[in-house]
């Protein structure tokens, strides 16, 4: 496998950055569901796939995610064309017979709630990770958010429990003239150790 170009590397990292102000602008279903197929590709742990999206468009959905983010977060929720809702399948281990054929991967689960609770936020959260990159690579601009309540947002749109949130990715085309300044990162003495 070879390097990718340096454009690439720019739009996905190096360029990309965290958008809080939208352009009036359609995002396509298409190209979520672009995203999605993208996305879906990047590793789990036993290929376990419990990320679960809903796509909020609709102004009277927006409205109903609006009332459940902090007030920082409310107007660049209110006017991004498109917010995910980054979740989790809370039974995410029924899916393993179809996901990981060649063991019997559900077994590891039954039963043991603690590993089911962190292996389905941990491995969300890679796919979370998974989905601003492939939205990026799709020529959208990204504004992932913590600030809201989880308990708001899983009765409004996970009322049977099945589901839960794990955070939010606001969608669209930024306002490139609109950003913060890029704040700095880790160097890699820093962060990283070589062993």
């Amino acid at each position: 496998m070879s390097q990718i170009d340096q454009a690439a590397l720019a739009q996905l990292f190096t360029e990309a950055r965290t958008h809080n102000v939208w352009q009036d602008r359609h995002v396509d279903d298409a190209v979520l569901h672009q995203v999605y197929e993208a996305m879906k590709f990047g590793p789990t742990a036993a290929n376990s796939c419990p990320v679960r999206i809903v796509f909020v468009k609709s102004a009277a959905e927006k409205a109903r995610l609006v009332e459940c983010v902090s007030a920082g977060n409310a107007d660049k929720t209110r006017s991004a064309p498109v917010t995910a809702i980054i979740a989790f399948d809370k039974a995410f281990h029924d899916q393993l017979p179809k996901l990981f054929p060649h063991a019997d991967a559900r077994s590891w689960y039954a039963g043991n709630e603690a590993k089911i609770a962190r292996d389905a936020l941990v491995n969300s959260s890679l796919q979370g990770g998974y989905f601003i990159l492939a939205a990026r690579a799709m020529g959208l601009d990204c504004g992932p958010m913590g600030g809201f309540d989880a308990d708001k947002v899983n009765a409004a749109f996970f009322p049977d429990g099945k589901w839960e949130v794990n955070f939010l990715c606001n969608l669209g085309y930024g306002e490139g003239d609109k950003l913060y300044p890029r704040l700095p990162r880790l160097s890699f003495d820093e962060a990283c150790r070589v062993v």
